[in-house]
């Protein structure tokens, strides 16, 4: 079965270096996710984001408690990382986070790759659930970061083909 892929793209009036020093702190995490997902990251401080990293953490999704193991596939600051879902509860959860400098600030880019469980049902588990959960978790996300940094538009040249 073919991954699903949510795209997604917003511009902030922050230098690159600081937006990316921002994504580094895997703790900020807890911040741009919505707070009905009582989202915890576990793995102790320091967390030294490089590749092969591993982050555990526990969320609750649908008043399911869970846990999530991730691991930093690429770092490539201040451009680029992807996690990858090791343990958690999607078949695939590939993450590409990409940063761009941008007149007056930074573009950030969003390119999830996700297979939700079920097999032959994960269609109809995908447009009941997954999807819609995934499209609020990233307007929450762009609401705080809207509220951390601003927003400005992504030029046209800038843009993510599919956003």
């Amino acid at each position: 079965m073919r991954s699903r892929r949510f795209a997604s793209q917003m511009g902030v009036p922050v230098p690159i270096h600081e937006v990316f020093e921002f994504f580094s702190d895997a703790r900020n995490l807890e911040q741009l996710t919505p707070p009905w997902l009582k989202f915890e990251v576990l793995t102790p401080d320091p967390i030294e984001m490089r590749v092969g990293l591993k982050i555990d953490y526990r969320l609750k999704v649908r008043g399911l408690p869970l846990r999530w193991q991730s691991e930093i596939t690429a770092w490539e600051p201040p451009h680029r990382f992807v996690d990858l879902q090791v343990r958690g509860p999607y078949r695939l959860w590939h993450h590409e986070h990409s940063f761009r400098e941008i007149e007056g600030g930074t573009a950030i880019y969003d390119v999830v790759d996700y297979l939700g469980p079920g097999w032959f049902l994960e269609p109809m588990i995908n447009r009941l659930f997954l999807r819609p959960d995934v499209d609020k978790i990233f307007a929450y996300r762009h609401k705080a970061l809207v509220e951390r940094f601003g927003e400005i538009e992504v030029p046209a040249d800038a843009a993510l083909a599919g956003a």
